[in-house]
């Protein structure tokens, strides 16, 4: 029972990084965040942004977390089981998807024209 708990944070913990990956690309791709300002509506659309940012960012890092914890679960798992530098390994790996889904998401969005 102990060890299954342990499992469940540690793939918690891992779903956050991913959630934050995902918030940390769509900062990227939206560029800094806007100055505050106290206009009504210079400040409606500085909450529009974030919302986005937080929105899609969240929808991105699921879907990095959906691609991840199976491949953890599958390969990495038994992989990884005496290895030292197993946080480390899953880091990359996790870092590997999300520029898989950045590049995706790039490519449907300003070549295709799809999303």
């Amino acid at each position: 029972m102990k060890n299954v708990l342990k499992q469940i944070l540690a793939y918690l913990i891992w779903i956050v990084v991913a959630l934050l990956l995902g918030i940390g690309y769509m900062r990227i791709l939206l560029g800094p965040a806007g100055e505050p300002s106290s206009t009504g509506f210079m400040h409606l659309l500085n909450l529009m942004s974030n919302l986005v940012l937080v929105y899609v960012g969240l929808i991105g890092g699921s879907v990095i977390a959906l691609l991840f914890i199976p491949i953890d679960v599958f390969y990495l798992k038994k992989k990884l089981k005496l290895n030292k530098k197993s946080t480390v390994i899953r880091f990359i790996l996790l870092l590997v998807i999300a520029i898989v889904v950045g590049v995706t998401h790039y490519i449907l969005e300003k070549v295709v024209d799809v999303i």
